[in-house]
């Protein structure tokens, strides 16, 4: 059965914080539902309704256009682990650039990773948990460190340039570009 509250409780805090992986999901009118894992130990809750991750740029940039489009999103942590429990958070997102104004006093929130390219936030309007009973047992074993090992070996003209040629996304909504690489 599941149980629905309007704000993060400190259990959902708690058990959100023990999660080393998410899911994102976002979509916008006429386009493909977008669903991406996280990890990187990129997650923050700043309050009982404002949450937010630190994005690093990776294939693609469905997320920032869909909320730019829609807002609408929901993410969900499950427990791979004992106890079982899945919890959904449904709200609305936007997406901080290193060049908005906004950017340093919420950066301040997170480590900064290689090819750190934005930060989401969102606020919540509804908090889902349910028996998470269907979901495998499995270990964490550690965090992948391709990606961050990748973004380091490329200057920081070269990222710019490969981020100015991605201005839309796959269904073909605009892409709001980094123009400032964060340090």
């Amino acid at each position: 059965m599941a149980d629905f509250t309007d704000s993060l409780t400190p259990e959902h805090r708690a058990f959100i914080a023990k999660q080393p992986v998410f899911f994102i999901a976002t979509a916008a009118a006429d386009a493909r539902i977008n669903l991406s894992p996280k990890g990187m130990d990129c997650f923050q809750v700043f309050s009982d309704i404002d949450v937010g991750y630190l994005d690093v740029g990776g294939s693609g940039n469905e997320t920032q256009a869909h909320l730019t489009a829609d807002g609408r999103a929901t993410i969900m942590f499950c427990a791979f682990d004992q106890p079982a429990l899945i919890l959904r958070l449904y709200g609305r997102g936007r997406p901080v650039l290193p060049q908005d104004a906004e950017w340093d006093a919420l950066a301040a929130s997170f480590v900064l990773l290689p090819g750190t390219r934005q930060i989401f936030t969102f606020k919540i309007d509804a908090v889902q948990t349910s028996c998470g009973w269907g979901v495998p047992m499995m270990r964490f074993e550690r965090e992948r460190t391709t990606l961050s090992r990748y973004h380091s070996t490329i200057s920081e003209a070269d990222r710019l340039a490969r981020i100015a040629g991605r201005t839309t996304s796959i269904d073909g909504l605009p892409v709001r570009l980094q123009t400032r690489i964060p340090t």
